[in-house]
């Protein structure tokens, strides 16, 4: 799958968003890498920044925290279009739940893991 129709898929995951939800999301920059880091190459996605439950009065002028979805290693655990798209989703929904302070413990608990 090239890197512009993986990025419609992503695309496509964050408009599964709940409005309600999507509408609390702030301060944050989506990205699509077709490698995940060298000391985690197997890495789906990740969430880098502060969560919201972590923000305090002095969170100001900031940098944007980062979502990024990893191309290459989604693909490599997928044997199907459906599959990629299943995989997109969950780690989307998977990332933005970090952003709302939820960590991995619990969304294994919610069938995110």
């Amino acid at each position: 799958m090239s890197r512009p129709e993986f990025e419609v898929l992503v695309a496509e995951a964050l408009d599964q968003v709940p409005p309600e939800l999507a509408a609390m999301i702030d301060n944050v920059a989506i990205f699509v890498e077709d490698e995940a880091p060298e000391k985690d190459p197997h890495l789906l996605g990740i969430y880098e920044g502060i969560p919201l439950t972590e923000r305090g009065q002095y969170y100001d002028g900031v940098l944007p925290d980062r979502i990024t979805i990893f191309r290459n290693p989604t693909l490599a655990i997928c044997d199907t279009v459906e599959d990629v798209i299943d995989e997109v989703n969950i780690t989307v929904v998977h990332e933005i739940a970090h952003h709302f302070g939820i960590d991995d413990a619990r969304l294994h608990e919610l069938g995110y893991g």
